[in-house]
């Protein structure tokens, strides 16, 4: 279980690995997961998260603080924990999981499935809709209706419209299927909150009843919009570098990098170090872990955007999370 307000502290072997130097079967057969004192994993599920408050305070040798123990109806329930508080095997609650009302709120946190407790803990199953002709929503085996470059446009028109509209309402409305609407619905009230958080200092619950977003559907956005506004705070610092590495020859163009969100409480840029002399296909930026490189041009964040250990053509590069532009030139120029 991720208790509230945790989710930025959760962990990975990966990043334990990182954290330390060494790849994550290094870390895995030196037996220190298992070693007395060493934090337990947040759940029992086949991959592994942990807290990284805990896991700083062990490697540090320090004493391991412990977890809070009050539950809180936003603690994020795991698989396995979920059907526990439902009564229910675990296979039940994998199709329980696929009703809308629960999908919607599902969070991925490390490559885990988690829910809120209070959407598990209230959930009453949907209705199952006839199999008539009748029935809304996109027809099965029918694509989006809307292409892709226009959907922003097209649902931010009918949030204008009504600040309440659900991933429901916008399939019903444009044809796209559920899951579109909601990463679109998502992403659009989270920047709108943003300029709200960044104009006014308000939080993000503040943001959204301005907005007159109703809080049930915006826990995800209220996520987002803070990942936002930490975008939006390093663009300067990626500009700099940027041009750092146009002077130093490795980019056709000085133009700073996008920051993008491939998780809701996440930021990540890409430089694609495009010139022939440059040392790397590309740099991967994460506010999480700082710099490494990339071995493609065209996919450099990998699936799933996870940060890889060193080797295989990835480096980690200079120390820190925001090197100096001239210490990160410096860090590439050792790797030719």
């Amino acid at each position: 279980m991720i208790r509230a307000g945790r989710r930025h502290l959760v962990r990975t072997l990966a990043d334990i690995a990182t954290q330390q130097g060494i790849a994550v079967q290094t870390l895995i057969n030196s037996g220190r997961l298992k070693a007395e004192g060493f934090p337990a994993p947040l759940g029992a599920g086949r991959i592994r998260l942990y807290d990284g408050e805990q896991v700083d305070a062990y490697l540090a040798g320090r004493p391991v603080p412990a977890l809070p123990t009050a539950d809180d109806d936003d603690d994020l329930l795991d698989r396995q924990e979920a059907a526990a508080l439902r009564g229910m095997d675990p296979q039940a609650w994998d199709r329980r999981k696929k009703d809308p009302a629960v999908r919607e709120h599902t969070v991925l946190v490390g490559g885990v499935e988690h829910w809120p407790r209070h959407i598990v803990r209230d959930h009453t199953p949907t209705p199952r809709r006839s199999t008539g002709t009748g029935g809304g929503g996109r027809p099965a085996g029918v694509g989006d209706q809307v292409p892709r470059d226009q959907l922003p446009a097209r649902v931010a028109q009918l949030l204008d419209e009504d600040p309440t509209v659900t991933a429901a309402g916008v399939t019903a409305r444009l044809g796209v299927h559920r899951n579109t609407a909601q990463a679109a619905l998502t992403t659009l009230r989270a920047e709108r909150m943003a300029d709200v958080m960044e104009q006014r200092g308000a939080s993000a619950a503040q943001a959204a009843a301005e907005l007159g977003y109703p809080a049930g559907l915006t826990r995800r956005a209220g996520i987002r919009a803070a990942a936002v506004l930490r975008g939006r705070q390093a663009r300067p610092y990626l500009a700099e570098v940027a041009r750092a590495l146009h002077a130093r020859g490795w980019t056709t163009t000085d133009t700073p990098p996008a920051v993008q969100h491939p998780e809701d409480d996440e930021c990540v840029a890409v430089l694609v170090l495009d010139a022939p002399a440059a040392p790397a296909p590309a740099l991967v930026w994460s506010e999480r872990h700082g710099w490494r490189t990339a071995t493609s041009r065209r996919h450099p964040l990998g699936r799933g955007a996870a940060w890889p250990p060193p080797g295989d053509g990835i480096r980690h590069l200079a120390t820190g999370t925001t090197p100096a532009p001239a210490d990160l030139v410096t860090a590439l120029d050792s790797t030719h």
